[in-house]
Parts: structure tokens; sequence; C-alpha cells
């Protein structure tokens, strides 16, 4: 593995290889109402916002593994779907502990379950190890909205129905390990399997009060508990008048077979709006971020106004489905999150053709 990569924006020169077909990679038609609302109903998990969704089919149905908001942490839940629009909530997977001595006792925000392929063209679907279906998750040390710095921890499944999660007792990542550009606390990862290895993309920040800046860098590990970092972090670099010059963020990585081409479906932030975008990597270490935004935020009024950020992509028949993140200002009647002077924060799709 190299120790030397090139800047994230920057191509290799040395790489002949043609981009991927871009078009495969967008998804231009957003479906105007949200997938997955809050519910707005004091005591639920979702009660203020819903976030982070990561889509896969088990036993011949669609799961959304989301997280919610309830105004003093998150909390993660399960949806279901038969066609990848219509979703039913089916209860907390990982919820508010009652042993304060815990360090996740604030409430659990999954990230990422291990899947059999990081293919975009194949159906994603869960991987065991051991007999277990495996998630790594993100928890804050205080109440509140994103209070403290964040640290990784592990859970694990052998319940079909994916309703009965059991945590490791201690975190198997934490900033205070990390390098400087880590030091403020840890975010959503992406875990993929690679050449005989578990791959962990990660963002960070580099101080716990604002402004900060958010670097996505990468682990690895060979049993998922220990991990070690790469020693070029961070390997997506933010830059200044772009985009993404203050935040990369949130990876979701996949492979595009027919070119060839690694493309991470991330985020970028400029300190006004959250935008989705596209990086390419040949072997995983060295990134290039595309110059323009994948998924723009959208129009005064539309619910991704403010941002279109933290994305999972599927491929079913045919189509991609860009389920994403969208925020926009609240409105009398909303199940609004009181912060960022009120917001709607809900799940949204875009797919490659019209539905």
């Amino acid at each position: 593995m190299s120790d030397v990569h090139p800047k994230s924006d920057v191509h290799p020169k040395s790489d002949v290889h043609p981009l991927p077909d871009l078009a495969r990679l967008h998804a231009p038609h957003r479906r105007p109402e949200p997938v997955l609302l809050p519910s707005g109903e004091p005591g639920r998990y979702d009660s203020e916002a819903v976030d982070c969704p990561f889509v896969f089919r088990h036993r011949d149905r669609f799961y959304m593994m989301h997280i919610g908001f309830d105004g003093r942490g998150y909390q993660t839940a399960l949806a279901a779907s038969d066609d990848l629009l219509a979703w039913t909530r089916l209860g907390v997977i990982l919820g508010r502990g009652t042993d304060d001595s815990r360090w996740d006792h604030v409430g659990a925000a999954g990230s990422w379950m291990l899947l059999e392929s990081s293919d975009l063209d194949e159906t994603p679907r869960l991987k065991k190890v051991d007999g277990r279906y495996w998630m790594i998750y993100h928890a804050y040390p205080d109440f509140g909205y994103e209070e403290g710095g964040a640290a990784m921890g592990l859970a694990w499944c052998e319940d079909e129905e994916l309703l009965e999660w059991h945590r490791l007792p201690e975190p198997v990542m934490t900033f205070g390990d990390g390098g400087e550009w880590e030091r403020g606390g840890l975010y959503k990862c992406c875990l993929l399997e690679h050449e005989g290895r578990y791959w962990m993309f990660y963002n960070a920040k580099e101080k716990p009060d604002w402004p900060w800046i958010e670097q996505t860098g990468l682990a690895w590990s060979d049993d998922l508990r220990v991990w070690q970092r790469h020693p070029a972090n961070p390997l997506l670099a933010v830059s200044e008048g772009t985009f993404y010059s203050r935040y990369v963020s949130d990876p979701c990585i996949r492979f595009d077979k027919p070119s060839g081409w690694w493309v991470n479906f991330g985020f970028g932030f400029d300190g006004e709006h959250a935008q989705g975008l596209l990086a390419l990597s040949r072997d995983l270490e060295s990134w290039r971020i595309l110059p323009e935004p994948s998924l723009p935020h959208g129009a005064p009024g539309e619910i991704d106004q403010t941002h279109a950020h933290k994305s999972f992509v599927v491929r079913w028949e045919g189509t991609l489905y860009h389920f994403y993140c969208a925020c926009r200002p609240a409105r009398p009647g909303d199940p609004a999150w009181s912060g960022a002077g009120g917001e709607l924060r809900s799940i949204a799709v875009a797919t490659s053709r019209p539905l």
C-alpha cells in the first residue's frame, strides 16, 4: 500500500484510463416529495429529523437503515419497502441506552452495514461474518445535536428480521488516536472489503467548535476491531474556492465495474449549501473530486433547497436510485428540527430515469 498520494482534486497525470460514463452515475430526476419524513411526534426517535439513508435488499424486500433525531440525540431505525418509494417504519434497532456509564448511552447513529459486494450494478445485500451481520455506527458523548466528539462502535445481529442488534462494549476507533485533522471527532463512515481487508472511509473534523473543517480519510482492518489509519490522511481534502471548501464528507463508495473506477458519492459543503459530489479513484487511495456538484441543492421551495447530501445509491432493474438527505427552511406545520433556524430534514430520492 502506497504511503504517498496526490491531492484529492488533482488527477494523476500517469493515469491514462478513460473516465467512467458519468451518465451512469447521475440521477437527474428528483421525486418532489420525501420518501421518509420526521414524525413530529414527541417521544419518538424521529420527532425532529430523519437522516443518513442506507438501503439494501434482504429476504425479497428493500430495507432502509436511517437515523432519527429527537432533540436529545441520534437513534437508528429500519424501514421496509417493496418498490423503493413507499416505506414503512419497522422500529428502532440501536436506541438510547439506560446505562449512563456506556460510551454510547446518548444514542447511536448507524453508518454502514457490511455488504456482500461493492459493485454498483449489484443489488446491495448484507454479508455474514462468523454467522453474524455487522454494522458500524458512531455515537456522541453529550446530549444535544452532535454534541462532543464522536467515536466509532461495532454492532452485530443474528436475527433475520434485523431488529435485534448487540453492541461491542467499547468503541473500535476514537478521534484521540488520530491525526490533527480528526481531533474534533469522527463522523459517518463507509465500510467495504477489498483485497482481503476491510476498508473504512470516514470523515472527521479538526476541532470541536464551529467553524471547523471536515475531510475524509481511510483506515484498514483485518478483523473489524483493530484499525490502522492511512499515513497520508486525509485522502479527500477540502479546497478553497470550490463547492467543497469546508467539508468533504459522508463517503459512499461503490465500484463501477464497466470502467474499473471506484466512485465516491460523498458531499461537499461551502459554508452555505451541502451538495452531492463525485470522486473517482483507480486504487481507493488516490482520488479526484469532479469540479461540479453531482447532486446540486434545489431551487427555493424545493425539499432540498438548502442541502442535498448524505447519499446512498442502489441500481435496481436498470434504474439508479440515489437516496439522500434533503433540507429546506421549515414552514408552519412541518415536523421540523428546531435547530438551524428551523429546518425540515427528510430523506428523498432521485432516479436516473423518470418513474
